[in-house]
């Protein structure tokens, strides 16, 4: 750096004609450096290579390397160092903004308080005042800035998955996909790719219950080393319509009727059922809609889909369709509708405490992906189009191949910062994936991105940390609201020559869409494989089990009743009768229909023949998980003079990462026959529907004690009528027959989820318990009405 001196004669306006003589100081020397920089790019070499069969495999953009880092920098003094600017050595080619989360996370540890501006609070009790009763100042900055921000704390909620929880986790390739994809996360095995995860409901608003019937999003952002993907899928893997404009008319059927902005979080209501029965593509959706998976147990025990067909394309072009496929290790698993409804109220954060505690506990969630992967030689071969997302590739078309296994193992720090304001785009795609031309697909696309200009701002909500990629960001986009990023030197165009032509063009290692084909005259309209509505809901219908198959049947009976328009009612049967008589039959018999309407027209006038009439993994039966009880919570009766050998039982599920809880009538110690056990929550706090079993102890006086409260006789009914393991010990038996429950089965057959021991036999029975838990439910003993 040159003297004070030699600094006079600096001047930001035109330039000599030639750049002779030797440079009198720095500012002089960056000037002739610059011109340098600027003459060694001549013209644009590149612009020959951007016309014809050329510009199909992109050169590397054309640059040149400064003699000095200074010459691209903003300014002379960026050596100047302070503990604002920095250290005064700028880590060149760098954006700060993409490292991790921990450069923004605070701790205020030992910490004054202060205001935003930093200053030092002294008193944060009272606002200024004009004597002790007199008026409160004008000039209370520190009041002032404290109400405004708390006033403008919230932003727009979204349209729709406006309720979420997430977590942070990584993804891990269990081997090379590069003769599918030359997507960098699927390079190698055991390669470890961060990501963040939203689950959420679709119609509720951001305060409303996490139990409703209702589709669950299942969002993914992988943090890769070559940008963000972002996999926006839902738990359901096809979707109620097959077009993006159809898009605004579904969620404003769905959402609140707007005379009077009821009801919320749910679909049971004229003006959707008006739209869905207008709708005949959505069928197949309504038939998953109004089955079990619509009120999963768990986000740990949820199905995740891509929904929409995509593009894996190779480092040399070639490409595949492919459909994505997230399945949790747990199983899959869901709800009763009457322990939903109940759950809604007795714990409304049902699926995010779940989730939190799971986590917290150690007992990390862990989903495989998986893909189905085929030619668009395939495809076309199919009775249905695979640019229908009203339609899956079934199983037995084409196997789901599992390529990586993902871990959640941290939640947020701060749900607002984290949770809240992550903004995901089914446009965030990175080299190696690409689009297909699912007309749903390319709607989404577009709307994602506009929803968050909405809600977070502007244009550059990337740059919030927790959407901001790990890879590193270098761009010419300049300004907007919130910008955060302060961007080194002078240029934000390309081509350029004044930065060496930086950032440059990474060509054919940079994102390529893959060159499909296109024909056909501009049209409004769909295929014609598009107007089979019935086929696959169908399907879905022959795949579910006699139990599964009354649970979707007491959904419509449900939701229908529920509409006040007898014609909506009799449309909705009409339409049912194209999917399965039955069906249809016990619908109509539940909403007191005599007799049947005669089925809606259909628009496709041939039959379809499919390739597959029945498909088991459609059931959730097919999918019971690893076995495991993790984080199954487990209710324990208890009341003075219950048996004491229940603390061997409790100590055994707690071996299996179940959470066994003492339920009683107050909090407080209750006296065992061997000693004291403190109680864990009452029957109050936390109502059966809250816990996946039950144990009821032995020891005369506790039962007869617990038999006494009315509260602890609708547990057990609860339990049994939920179809949920009950374990039995010793006297216990006097309870549950006290309940009303039977231990044998309509049929006169034992129940396999109803176990009875004596008090001194726990081992045995820890074993047989574990596995009626890991069974889920025993829904053999269901009943409609139930028996108690």
């Amino acid at each position: 750096m040159g003297t004070a001196n030699e600094k006079d004669n600096k001047s930001t306006i035109s330039g000599p004609a030639n750049a002779t003589g030797s440079p009198a100081n720095d500012f002089t020397r960056k000037l002739s450096a610059t011109d340098e920089l600027a003459a060694a790019i001549p013209y644009n070499a590149n612009k020959a290579g951007e016309h014809g069969e050329a510009s199909t495999s992109p050169d590397e953009g054309q640059t040149v390397a400064p003699s000095d880092p200074f010459v691209t920098g903003s300014t002379l003094t960026e050596t100047v160092a302070s503990p604002k600017v920095g250290s005064g050595e700028p880590r060149l080619r760098f954006n700060a903004g993409n490292e991790p989360l921990d450069r923004v996370r605070a701790d205020s540890s030992n910490q004054t308080l202060t205001t935003n501006q930093g200053v030092p609070v002294g008193d944060n009790q009272n606002s200024l005042k004009a004597g002790y009763r007199g008026p409160a100042l004008l000039e209370d900055f520190i009041l002032r800035e404290k109400i405004t921000h708390f006033d403008h704390e919230r932003i727009p909620e979204r349209v729709v998955h406006a309720r979420g929880s997430a977590a942070h986790g990584y993804f891990e390739c269990y081997e090379s996909l590069a003769q599918y994809t030359c997507a960098s996360l699927f390079a190698e095995a055991g390669k470890r790719t961060p990501v963040f995860v939203r689950f959420s409901t679709v119609i509720g608003e951001r305060g409303s219950a996490d139990t409703a019937r209702d589709v669950r999003g299942f969002a993914t952002k992988f943090y890769t080393d070559e940008g963000n993907w972002d996999l926006v899928g839902n738990n359901i893997p096809v979707f109620f319509i097959q077009d993006a404009i159809k898009f605004p008319d579904l969620v404003h059927a769905a959402k609140p009727e707007p005379h009077f902005a009821v009801p919320q979080a749910s679909t049971a209501h004229d003006t959707f059922w008006d739209f869905v029965s207008l709708m005949p593509e959505s069928t197949h959706m309504l038939m998953w809609l109004m089955s079990d998976r619509a009120i999963p147990r768990s986000f740990r025990t949820m199905q995740g889909f891509g929904v929409n067909t995509f593009r894996l394309v190779t480092a040399e072009g070639e490409s595949r369709f492919v459909k994505f496929h997230w399945q949790p290790l747990a199983g899959t698993h869901s709800l009763d509708w009457d322990e939903a409804v109940k759950i809604s109220g007795a714990d409304p954060d049902f699926h995010r405490r779940d989730l939190w505690e799971a986590i917290e506990c150690g007992a990390y969630p862990e989903y495989e992906l998986g893909m189905q992967i085929f030619t668009e030689e395939q495809a076309e071969q199919f009775s249905f189009d695979v640019l229908d997302a009203t339609k899956i590739v079934p199983e037995e078309l084409v196997s789901v191949t599992p390529v990586g296994r993902m871990i959640l193992n941290r939640n947020p720090d701060n749900f607002f910062a984290e949770t809240e304001q992550v903004a995901f785009c089914a446009a965030h795609i990175v080299p190696g994936l690409d689009f297909s031309n699912d007309p749903l697909l390319a709607g989404r696309i577009h709307s994602y991105v506009d929803t968050q200009l909405t809600r977070l701002g502007g244009p550059n909500f990337h740059e919030i940390p927790i959407n901001s990629p790990v890879a590193q960001v270098h761009n010419n986009q300049r300004d907007g609201m919130h910008r955060q990023t302060i961007n080194r030197g002078r240029v934000s165009y390309e081509p350029n020559s004044l930065a060496g032509g930086c950032p440059f063009q990474a060509g054919a290692a940079g994102f390529r869409s893959f060159p499909e084909p296109m024909k056909g005259d501009k049209v409004r309209g769909k295929p014609e494989r598009f107007a089979d509505h019935y086929t696959q809901a169908t399907l879905f219908w022959n795949s579910q089990s006699a139990v599964e198959k009354v649970h979707i049947i007491r959904a419509f009976r449900f939701e229908l009743t529920r509409v006040q328009s007898p014609a909506i009612r009799q449309r909705m049967v009409a339409m049912l009768e194209n999917v399965a008589s039955d069906l249809a039959e016990s619908v109509a018999r539940g909403l007191g229909m005599d007799t049947l309407p005669p089925p809606l027209p259909k628009a496709l006038k041939k039959d379809v023949t499919p390739e597959v009439s029945s498909s088991p993994a459609l059931s959730l039966f097919a999918r019971p998980g690893d076995g495991g009880i993790r984080m199954r919570r487990i209710a324990i009766l208890v009341a003075d003079g219950i048996d004491g050998r229940i603390t061997t039982l409790h100590a055994g599920l707690l071996g299996e990462q179940a959470v066994p809880r003492f339920v009683g009538a107050r909090l407080g110690s209750i006296r065992t026959t061997e000693g004291k056990i403190e109680v864990d929550v009452t029957l109050e706090a936390m109502p059966s529907v809250l816990f996946d079993a039950l144990v009821v102890p032995g020891g005369s006086e506790g039962v007869e004690a617990l038999a006494r409260l009315g509260q602890a006789l609708e547990f057990v009914k609860e339990q049994y009528r939920h179809c949920k393991p009950i374990l039995v010990l010793g006297d216990g038996r006097k309870l549950t027959e006290a309940a009303g429950v039977k231990w044998t089965l309509l049929s006169g057959a034992q129940d396999s989820g109803l176990l009875h021991f004596e008090d001194e036999d726990i081992g045995n029975a820890l074993d047989r318990f574990i596995e009626a838990i890991a069974a889920h439910r025993h829904f053999e003993r269901e009943t409609d009405p139930p028996p108690v």
